[in-house]
């Protein structure tokens, strides 16, 4: 225990958020949270442990100390992140650390904001690092492809216990700024390593954070201080146009405001950023267009999968009253003859996603199309990933994708590895549970690689991943990639 806590504490003083003078208040801290007494005191720390293993030791001690189930994930990620809000700085402190650094460089703020928020645990490295990640060359280019392993399943004990605990509407969601320094429960996560940065989009108040789990190099989101659903509007493109003339390197987006084509989270108002090249950013215009009265707004159709407008542009004012005037056109619009409906039986079905990056000094905005009409043949979307691929994708395509990463389930990791070992011995894998649904496209593999053997079939697997995945894209397009498609787009564009 006095190496642990010993360790811990120099961890505080190297990152600075304490000093010489608090070690032993700190020391204290900790073993009141272990519900120990004492300990034979602080050791000298010459060489640091990772963070996450000296944390997994105290939980083991807490666990030894009937303070928690030490088995229990859910009650181990709630006590270490106790452990890391008892030595993390008050709000106030880093907000002013951002503050002073950001006069510097906008770039020089989120590059030390970010490394605190792993410092902390916030970000936990180390599951971060276990994410499975490789690209896949497509006609739309080089896709990202990610089997997601760094969130944990929770535990059956969580599980139940968390069914009888009473819910306390607090805080209201896990993007509230509630969640700064909130200790968490069963049903909800800790946070007392969690701090967030005020910022103004649009002259009203925003926080910019980070996710626990980043999909992607600096992965921050931005949420609104009120607890408001989703809504795209022309106040929303001008909180993104706000957001990259703070963060001019930084993208950002937002998820589209209707179920099945928006994000998880739609009863809080919120966007996602970083620093990050998506495909969808390196595609090139494929046909560029002229919208009456925005003669000074460069516009033109995107060669992506889905259905994205490119509009670019340095006037903001403009931009904004641009990307307005094609969203009024498609809230209202249908295409019968593309199955497209704007709305039915007083259901709204029409809405976008758009995305905003800085080119220079002018800002560009992809704004991706989208309609989440379900029919009897497509009871989960028309424009969702069609049955045949659930195999690999069946949840929403939300923002993150719609740019060109896969964000695909932990159950891929083990389903794929059992695929390659039934191809290779031979194995009906349709009789395999782990395999079954994955059968007809293994098959499908196997006959159009021929190729294929025990030292290149893994990899010819990730790759037919990554091209379903431009598949799903496609489902997910409201004008499809071929000439009768091409033709319902232009029958879009000629309406604006």
């Amino acid at each position: 225990m006095e190496k642990l806590i010993s360790q811990l504490v120099e961890y505080a003083v190297r990152k600075g958020w304490i000093s010489d003078e608090d070690r032993v208040w700190a020391a204290n801290r900790i073993l009141e949270a272990l519900h120990a007494d004492g300990f034979g005191g602080l050791e000298e720390a010459d060489a640091l442990m990772p963070v996450n293993e000296i944390l997994d030791g105290l939980c083991d001690i807490a666990s030894e100390h009937k303070v928690i189930d030490g088995e229990s994930v859910t009650e181990r990620d709630l006590f270490d992140t106790k452990l890391m809000g008892l030595l993390t700085p008050r709000p106030s402190e880093i907000i002013k650390e951002f503050r002073q650094r950001y006069e510097e460089s906008p770039e020089t703020a989120t590059d030390w904001y970010y490394g605190f928020s792993q410092d902390t645990n916030y970000i936990r490295r180390d599951r971060i690092a276990k994410d499975e990640r490789w690209t896949v060359d497509t006609g739309y280019g080089k896709l990202d492809i990610s089997i997601n392993l760094s969130k944990p399943e929770k535990d059956p004990k969580a599980i139940a216990a968390a069914g009888k605990a009473k819910s306390t509407g607090y805080p209201k969601c896990l993007l509230c700024v509630e969640n700064e320094g909130y200790a968490g429960h069963l049903r909800h996560p800790a946070r007392q390593n969690h701090r967030i940065i005020p910022i103004t989009l649009g002259g009203k108040d925003f926080f910019l954070q980070y996710s626990p789990y980043v999909y992607y190099n600096e992965h921050c989101i931005v949420l609104n201080k009120e607890h408001v659903p989703m809504h795209i509007d022309r106040q929303a493109f001008e909180n993104l146009l706000d957001f990259v003339t703070l963060f001019p390197h930084y993208f950002i987006g937002s998820n589209a405001d209707l179920p099945i084509v928006g994000g998880s989270v739609l009863s809080h108002d919120h966007y996602q950023g970083g620093r990050f090249e998506f495909a969808m950013a390196r595609a090139q215009v494929e046909k560029a267009f002229r919208i009456e009265g925005y003669e000074d707004v460069e516009a033109g159709i995107v060669k992506w999968p889905m259905s994205v407008i490119r509009i670019k542009g340095c006037d903001r004012g403009r931009l904004i009253e641009c990307a307005g005037h094609i969203l009024d056109c498609w809230r209202q619009y249908d295409d019968p003859e593309a199955s497209i409906f704007h709305e039915t039986d007083g259901e709204r079905h029409n809405t976008i996603t758009p995305i905003v990056r800085r080119r220079g000094e002018a800002y560009e905005m992809d704004l991706v199309l989208r309609n989440n009409l379900t029919t009897e043949e497509y009871p989960l979307g028309l424009f969702h990933p069609h049955q045949e691929k659930h195999h690999i994708k069946k949840e929403n395509i939300g923002l993150i994708e719609v740019m060109g990463l896969a964000i695909l389930p932990a159950r891929l990791k083990t389903e794929l590895a059992a695929v390659r070992e039934g191809i290779l011995s031979g194995k009906d894998l349709s009789e395999d549970p782990a395999t079954a649904s994955h059968a007809e496209w293994a098959k499908a593999v196997k006959a159009a690689h021929p190729e294929l053997d025990e030292g290149n079939c893994m990899d010819i697997l990730r790759h037919e991943v990554g091209l379903v995945f431009a598949g799903v894209l496609e489902d997910a397009g409201v004008f499809k990639r071929d000439e009768k498609g091409r033709e319902a787009f232009a029958r879009f564009t000629a309406v604006l």
